[in-house]
This record gives structure tokens, C-alpha cells and sequence, in this order.
């Protein structure tokens, strides 16, 4: 008999995966299937719940068929998912009452921005951690109470439910019994008071959400049922949960202060463990909850880039680069030495440090001999633009953290050894590339393990992380600090 195996479903925006591995991280197999989004106006962005839950089952499915071992060898599933996207059900039928509303949705933007010029933002991130913008959950979840007809009244009387994808997820696959999240994806919904680890009445009341609505928190290695039987041919319980970047955290073994991972996928994510203290940031950035076990919470500062990944989709799909990424990289490899084209990605606004809902993308310094070689080099440098901004905000707010700084990259984009020698050249940072790229998965599949006895404690799960590729800086300072110029030069023009 081999090591007993864990089995993962990751939920993300673009995609839904399942994965088997073994206690030791390595992945056994694994199934995924495409996701749509659609965009009914600017700036609004959707997902079906119900083909975001048969996609969840299909994956699971025919990873288990694929496998070579017996089902009875896996011990626990892991969930991780994409955050802060929220669905509304009917807690009679099942039925969502609207389409699943993504986190990259900006519908709301003019709610947040009122609340803020009311004076709420201080309050909203003394207990939240978070600011006030439409990324977060509480004022997608407001629109959906006041958009659909009745959906206030429902909601107030008990009739509704509602959720982050994990808790849509789980609730479907328990048979409709359990009603629960994690204190990672409570923590970016806006209404959650990441000191008292509870759901926060004054957000609660702020936000015009009812408590009736909200599912109980858990850890992230905790119970949160079974799947009946009926999906896999025997229950299968449901041990770890965590919103996919603290998974990916979690993934990338960083379970000890001052340990920070940025992941590329659609968007950024970039993360730091701050250990059971909570940070307060100067430097606009959120402070989230990176994991929860044995009742024990620890911390994180995070900083979001909106488009990274999806700017690389821009290229293919908007100006007609072939080849997909590869293809994209490819001709960005070829642009000229020096060519002063700055790309700014803003299609949903601008994430952290800069919380800019109404910018919008550009691009500058074209000359005469700037072509699509030029744009996509300068592309995909855009994505280590904005990550230098996050390292430099969090370097003010979190110093000791850079004394030995090491930045642990997965995603698709960090499938790309040239992107991530770019990472390291333009922050000036050493980059640990991650082996495997499916952390975000493993990281959930250590969460359940966790929960599960596998594993004594998060530390030891975390001996499981892939090794990594180690790329250190190669350009010099000065064409380091003059193409960071050029970027911080541009960003006013296309702000709000």
C-alpha cells in the first residue's frame, strides 16, 4: 500500500481542477475543466454557480477515475477557491437567485466610493483589515439584496443563503447539510472582524447584509462534512478549506513570519506572513487572515494586482497574438533593448497600494520603431511593475521581512523561466520558482491533511512544499531603478 492520498478541488476564475496527491506533495493525477465569465456591461463580470458546482463534481470525478489506487486510500478533500466572489441561493429549491458575482466585478464601485466620502473607510478597516472597494464581497452581496425582486425580504426572513464559492461548493456537495466557510475567505468579505474572529455586527449593519444569510466560520483544518456518496461511490470527508491565495501560501510552505509568495495567475496575489500579530498597514495594503488551525490565527499583509495573467490574454485575444503565452512571450523577447513603451493593464482599475477603481489601461512612449514586439515586452513587464509596487509598500510596512528577502513564485505565469528571471532582474529580488506550479491545490490538500491527522501541525504539512528554481537579479541597478522610473512616471496619467 502506498502513502494515503489527498484529494484537492481548486475552484478558480478561469478554471476548476481536482488533483490527487500523497502526503509527501507529490501529485498523483488530476482532471480541470474550462470556466466561462461573462460581462453583461463594463466593468461587470459574472460566473453560472450551477456550471461552477457540475464542473466541481466532474472534476472530482474523473480524477478518482484516473487514479490507479483504490478510492478507499483517500483519506480527506481539500477546497480552495476563488475569493471573494459571491453567490445567493434559495435555501429551499438550491436555485441561485442571480449569477455568481466575480471578484473582479466593479459594479459597486460608486457604493464604496460613497461610503467613503461619508467617513466609513477608517472604521471598515479597523475591524476587516480591508478597504473600502468593490473587489470584497459585502457590497456584491448588498446589490444582489436590492436588485433582485424580493431578495431583501427573502433574506431577512431566513428564505436565502449566501457564500463565497467554497461555501457554495461545500454546501451542494454535503448534500445541502452544511452551511460553512473558512476564517480566510470570511476575512475578505468585508463584514468579518479578523481580531475577534467573528462575523462583525457594525459591518453587518453598514453593509445591509443580514446575519441569517452568513454560513459559520471554521478553521481551515477543521469539519466540514462529507460528500455523499453518491458523487464519488462513498462519502468522502471534507477536512481543509482555504481561499486560494492563503492556500497558495500554505502551498508555498510559508508558515512562518516573514515568509511571502506571489502568485500569477488571471491577477497577482502577493502575500506575507506576519506571524499571530496583526500588522497595520501605512501603505494602503490589506491585512488578511493567512490561515487558521487548532484555533490558533495568523496574519498576513497582501497587496492584489488586478490583471497579470489576463494582460497576456489582452495580447492574444486583443491584438491578435498567436501562439497563446508561449507565443506572446516569444515575440516579447524579441523587442528592441530599451524601447520606453510603458503597458498599464488598468481594464477593472488599479489594485494595491493604489485602490483605483476607475482606471483605465493605457499605453505610452511609442515611437516610429515600436511595434507588437515592443507592447508585448512591456506587457509582461507590467506585471513586475505592479508587483514592485507591492514589494515596495510592504517593505515600508513590514520591513524585517526583507532583511532576507526571497520571493516565492507560482502560477501560470512563473511556468516561464524568462518572465521569472524578468521578476528578478526589475525587483531586485531573488526568485524561488516553484517546481510544481499547482500550489495553490497542494496547499488545500495540506490544509485537509491537517484536519485529517495526516499531518501533526501546519509546520510539518509544509515539508511537503515543491522545491524551487532559484533566479537571482542579473541587470544592473540603474537599468533597474530607470524602467521602475519610467513605470511610477506613467501611472498618474491613467489614474482617476
Amino acid at each position: 500500500m502506498g502513502q494515503p492520498l489527498i484529494l484537492a478541488l481548486d475552484q478558480g476564475t478561469t478554471s476548476t481542477r481536482a488533483i490527487l496527491f500523497q502526503t509527501d506533495g507529490k501529485p498523483v493525477c488530476d482532471a480541470s475543466r474550462p470556466l466561462r465569465q461573462s460581462y453583461p456591461r463594463d466593468g461587470w463580470v459574472e460566473h453560472d454557480a450551477e456550471e461552477i458546482y457540475a464542473a466541481c463534481v466532474g472534476v472530482l470525478r474523473d480524477t478518482v477515475e484516473k487514479c490507479d489506487r483504490d478510492a478507499a486510500d483517500i483519506a480527506a478533500l481539500g477546497i480552495t477557491n476563488q475569493r471573494e466572489t459571491v453567490v445567493v441561493w434559495d435555501k429551499a429549491t438550491g436555485r441561485p437567485i442571480h449569477p455568481a458575482i466575480v471578484w473582479q466585478d466593479r459594479r459597486t464601485a460608486e457604493v464604496c466610493e460613497r461610503l467613503r466620502g461619508e467617513g466609513h473607510e477608517a472604521a471598515v478597516t479597523a475591524a476587516t483589515g480591508l478597504l473600502l472597494d468593490p473587489y470584497f464581497s459585502a457590497t456584491k452581496i448588498a446589490w444582489i439584496l436590492d436588485n433582485v425582486a424580493g431578495a431583501r425580504r427573502r433574506a431577512e426572513a431566513g428564505e436565502l443563503l449566501c457564500g463565497t464559492i467554497d461555501c457554495w461548493v461545500i454546501w451542494r456537495l454535503t448534500g445541502k447539510s452544511v452551511h460553512a466557510t473558512d476564517a480566510t475567505n470570511a476575512s475578505r468579505t468585508l463584514l468579518f472582524d479578523i481580531q475577534a474572529q467573528a462575523w462583525s455586527e457594525p459591518m453587518l449593519a453598514l453593509f445591509g447584509v443580514p446575519r441569517a444569510l452568513l454560513p459559520t466560520v471554521l478553521d481551515c483544518a477543521g469539519d466540514y462534512g462529507e460528500v455523499t456518496p453518491d458523487i464519488l461511490g462513498r462519502p468522502l470527508p471534507i477536512r481543509g478549506v482555504a481561499g486560494d491565495q492563503q492556500a497558495a501560501l500554505m502551498g508555498q510552505g510559508c508558515v512562518r513570519p516573514g515568509e511571502m509568495k506571489v502568485t500569477y495567475g488571471t491577477g497577482g496575489f502577493m502575500l506575507v506572513n506576519t506571524g499571530d500579530k496583526r500588522p497595520h498597514s501605512a501603505s494602503r495594503l490589506l491585512t488578511t487572515v493567512a490561515a487558521r488551525v487548532g484555533g490558533r490565527t495568523t496574519y498576513a499583509l497582501e497587496g492584489s494586482i488586478f490583471v497579470a495573467g489576463a494582460a497576456i490574454q489582452w495580447l492574444n485575444e486583443g491584438l491578435g497574438v498567436t501562439g497563446g503565452p508561449r507565443g506572446a512571450e516569444a515575440l516579447a523577447r524579441t523587442a528592441r533593448g530599451d524601447h520606453g513603451v510603458v503597458v498599464v493593464p488598468a481594464f477593472t482599475g488599479l489594485g494595491a497600494p493604489w485602490w483605483d477603481a476607475e482606471a483605465r489601461g493605457a499605453v505610452f512612449g511609442l515611437t516610429r520603431d515600436a511595434g507588437l514586439a515592443e507592447i508585448a515586452q512591456a506587457t509582461f513587464d507590467s506585471c513586475v511593475f505592479q508587483g514592485r509596487d507591492l514589494i515596495e509598500a510592504m517593505r515600508a510596512d513590514a520591513p524585517s521581512a526583507f532583511e532576507d528577502a526571497a520571493l516565492r513564485i507560482d502560477g501560470g505565469m512563473a511556468r516561464s523561466a524568462w518572465f521569472s528571471q524578468r521578476l528578478a532582474d526589475l525587483t531586485g529580488i531573488p526568485v524561488h520558482r516553484a517546481s510544481y506550479q499547482e500550489t495553490t491545490a497542494l496547499g488545500a490538500a495540506l490544509f485537509a491533511g491537517v484536519g485529517a491527522g495526516l499531518y501533526a501541525s501546519i509546520e510539518d504539512a509544509a515539508l511537503a512544499r515543491p522545491e524551487a528554481e532559484v533566479l537571482t537579479p542579473a541587470v544592473s541597478v540603474n537599468v533597474r531603478e530607470e524602467a521602475y522610473a519610467r513605470w511610477l512616471d506613467v501611472l498618474p496619467r491613467v489614474r482617476s
